[in-house]
Protein backbone atom coordinates (compact mmCIF):
# COMPACT_ATOMS: atom_id res chain seq x y z
CA UNK A 1 0.00 0.00 0.00
CA UNK A 2 1.25 3.54 -1.01
CA UNK A 3 2.35 5.71 1.98
CA UNK A 4 2.45 9.41 1.36
CA UNK A 5 3.59 12.14 3.74
CA UNK A 6 3.89 15.58 2.81
CA UNK A 7 5.76 18.47 4.95
CA UNK A 8 7.33 22.06 4.13
CA UNK A 9 4.30 24.26 4.84
CA UNK A 10 4.37 27.22 7.30
CA UNK A 11 3.37 31.06 6.78
CA UNK A 12 5.46 33.25 4.57
CA UNK A 13 5.20 36.64 3.44
CA UNK A 14 3.66 37.08 -0.30
CA UNK A 15 6.99 37.07 -2.38
CA UNK A 16 8.66 34.77 -0.34
CA UNK A 17 9.35 30.87 -0.82
CA UNK A 18 8.48 27.61 0.34
CA UNK A 19 9.70 24.01 -0.63
CA UNK A 20 7.21 21.03 0.35
CA UNK A 21 8.14 17.60 0.38
CA UNK A 22 6.37 14.35 -0.63
CA UNK A 23 8.07 11.64 1.00
CA UNK A 24 6.55 8.00 -0.76
CA UNK A 25 6.61 4.63 0.95
CA UNK A 26 5.11 1.53 -0.16
CA UNK A 27 6.40 1.51 -3.47
CA UNK A 28 9.06 3.13 -6.05
CA UNK A 29 8.45 6.31 -7.75
CA UNK A 30 10.07 4.85 -10.56
CA UNK A 31 7.03 4.76 -13.28
CA UNK A 32 4.94 6.29 -11.46
CA UNK A 33 3.60 9.38 -11.95
CA UNK A 34 2.74 11.91 -9.45
CA UNK A 35 1.14 15.48 -8.30
CA UNK A 36 0.53 18.31 -6.28
CA UNK A 37 -3.11 19.83 -5.23
CA UNK A 38 -4.41 22.10 -3.50
CA UNK A 39 -7.25 23.36 -1.67
CA UNK A 40 -8.78 26.46 -0.52
CA UNK A 41 -11.25 26.86 2.09
CA UNK A 42 -14.41 26.40 0.52
CA UNK A 43 -12.98 25.53 -2.98
CA UNK A 44 -12.68 22.54 -4.69
CA UNK A 45 -9.27 21.13 -4.95
CA UNK A 46 -7.18 22.27 -7.78
CA UNK A 47 -4.23 21.10 -9.37
CA UNK A 48 -0.92 22.32 -9.45
CA UNK A 49 1.64 20.62 -10.94
CA UNK A 50 2.55 16.68 -12.03
CA UNK A 51 5.40 14.81 -12.14
CA UNK A 52 4.59 11.77 -15.06
CA UNK A 53 5.88 8.25 -14.60
CA UNK A 54 8.11 8.86 -18.22
CA UNK A 55 9.75 12.05 -16.44
CA UNK A 56 8.07 15.23 -18.35
CA UNK A 57 6.18 17.94 -16.19
CA UNK A 58 3.12 19.56 -16.39
CA UNK A 59 2.32 22.70 -14.37
CA UNK A 60 -0.61 24.64 -14.10
CA UNK A 61 -1.10 28.09 -15.63
CA UNK A 62 -1.83 29.45 -12.07
CA UNK A 63 1.92 28.58 -10.72
CA UNK A 64 3.49 28.32 -13.99
CA UNK A 65 6.74 30.66 -13.85
CA UNK A 66 6.73 30.19 -9.90
CA UNK A 67 6.37 26.64 -9.14
CA UNK A 68 8.75 24.31 -9.79
CA UNK A 69 8.34 20.41 -9.14
CA UNK A 70 10.94 17.54 -8.56
CA UNK A 71 11.50 14.21 -7.77
CA UNK A 72 14.82 12.65 -5.91
CA UNK A 73 14.66 8.96 -6.69
CA UNK A 74 17.33 8.13 -4.21
CA UNK A 75 15.40 9.57 -1.30
CA UNK A 76 12.08 7.95 -2.69
CA UNK A 77 10.67 11.76 -2.35
CA UNK A 78 8.69 14.60 -4.50
CA UNK A 79 9.24 18.29 -4.18
CA UNK A 80 7.56 21.60 -5.37
CA UNK A 81 9.56 24.64 -5.03
CA UNK A 82 7.34 27.62 -4.79
CA UNK A 83 9.10 31.38 -5.37
CA UNK A 84 7.10 34.61 -5.80
CA UNK A 85 4.10 33.05 -3.46
CA UNK A 86 0.94 35.20 -3.29
CA UNK A 87 -1.59 35.54 -1.00
CA UNK A 88 -3.85 33.57 -3.81
CA UNK A 89 -1.57 30.53 -3.07
CA UNK A 90 -2.65 30.10 0.13
CA UNK A 91 -4.33 26.70 1.18
CA UNK A 92 -3.64 23.14 1.93
CA UNK A 93 -1.27 21.32 -0.36
CA UNK A 94 -1.82 17.66 -0.63
CA UNK A 95 0.55 14.96 -3.32
CA UNK A 96 -1.40 12.35 -4.85
CA UNK A 97 0.00 9.45 -6.73
CA UNK A 98 -0.84 7.19 -9.16
CA UNK A 99 -2.10 9.33 -12.51
CA UNK A 100 -1.19 11.43 -14.66
CA UNK A 101 -4.13 13.63 -14.86
CA UNK A 102 -5.02 17.20 -13.77
CA UNK A 103 -8.80 15.91 -12.06
CA UNK A 104 -7.57 15.36 -8.23
CA UNK A 105 -10.36 12.50 -8.66
CA UNK A 106 -7.85 10.20 -10.81
CA UNK A 107 -6.05 9.61 -8.19
CA UNK A 108 -5.75 6.99 -5.95
CA UNK A 109 -3.51 7.62 -3.37
CA UNK A 110 -3.41 10.93 -1.11
CA UNK A 111 -1.18 12.40 1.77
CA UNK A 112 -2.75 14.41 4.52
CA UNK A 113 -1.76 17.69 3.31
CA UNK A 114 0.50 20.37 4.53
CA UNK A 115 -1.04 24.21 5.32
CA UNK A 116 0.79 26.87 3.03
CA UNK A 117 -0.19 30.72 4.37
CA UNK A 118 1.26 33.62 2.32
CA UNK A 119 0.27 36.97 4.48
CA UNK A 120 -0.04 40.23 1.72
Amino acid sequence: QVHLVESGGGLVQAGGSLRLSCVVSGRSMSAYSMGWFRQAPGKEREFVAIAHWGGGITVGDSVKGRFTISRDYAKNTMYLQMDSLKSEDTGTYYCAGGSSSSRFRDYASWGQGTQVTVSS
